[in-house]
């Protein structure tokens, strides 16, 4: 029996796409964001060792409460890491008829992460940064490799939300935002952008594990930024 590391299991979420949601937090990620709320997820080796059945019994207690439109998000970390995992566990979920959707950085595109996609029925697909130098340099990640893995989903018409943390003198620039508005545009397989507001609620994560959180002192975007920013957006994408 196929196992992998989860990092977590949120019951009833509602942010992590459409309707409510059981959020599989996977354990594992080769990024190193500036605003991660989730460093606990780095070390490959931490979270816990589990098997899909057993995985599975546990989301399916979930299952009367996704109505119509919830269902299964699997996030991390970095999800496409154990990419083979998760195909295996939506595949399960898919006999069950669950929808899945799959929160990821998109950094990685390898022949698992293509078998993953083809039972995928949803993309939450983290636009981090609009060039690649600030990418590099708050990620440790690279454009390129998103943009070869946005290529992919739209090549196979995944339904695909762009989202961004919106940090402020980081991303909260209108220019930055028009440009991920236009990026949405030339693909038709981006229905919706999501703008996101960063928090530092995490910090108390950062100083339990002794790792310096590099956004401590930053606060959160104001009500009227994000008003403003998301007005930016073209109406289809709200």
């Amino acid at each position: 029996m196929m196992k992998g590391r989860i990092h977590s299991l949120q019951s009833l979420g509602t942010v992590d796409g459409p309707g409510v949601r059981c959020v599989v937090f996977m354990q594992g990620c080769p990024l190193r964001c500036i605003c991660c709320h989730n460093p606990d997820t780095w070390d490959y080796s931490g979270g816990e060792e589990t098997d899909l059945d057993e995985l599975c019994r546990r989301i399916l207690r979930f299952r009367p409460y996704f109505g119509k439109n919830g269902g299964v998000t699997v996030s991390g970390g970095e999800p496409l890491i154990q990419a083979k995992f998760v195909k295996e566990l939506f595949c399960k979920l898919k006999s069950y008829g669950i929808h899945t959707a799959l929160d990821t950085s998109g950094t990685i595109l390898n022949d698992d992460v293509k078998a993953l996609l083809d039972v995928t029925d949803l993309v939450l697909l983290d636009h981090k940064y609009p060039t690649e130098d600030e990418y590099f340099k708050n990620a440790r990640a690279h454009l390129s490799d998103v943009e070869a893995f946005l290529f992919e989903l739209n090549r196979l018409s995944i339904p695909t939300w762009l989202r961004r943390v919106i940090i402020p003198d980081i991303t909260d620039s209108e220019a930055s935002v028009r440009l991920l508005n236009e990026t949405a545009k030339a693909y038709k397989c981006v229905e919706k952008i999501e703008l996101l507001p960063f928090r530092n609620l995490c910090k108390e994560k950062y100083d339990t594990l002794g790792i310096p959180f590099p956004l401590a002192d930053v606060n959160s975007p104001d009500k009227e930024t994000m008003e403003k920013l998301n007005a930016l957006l073209d109406e289809k994408y709200h």
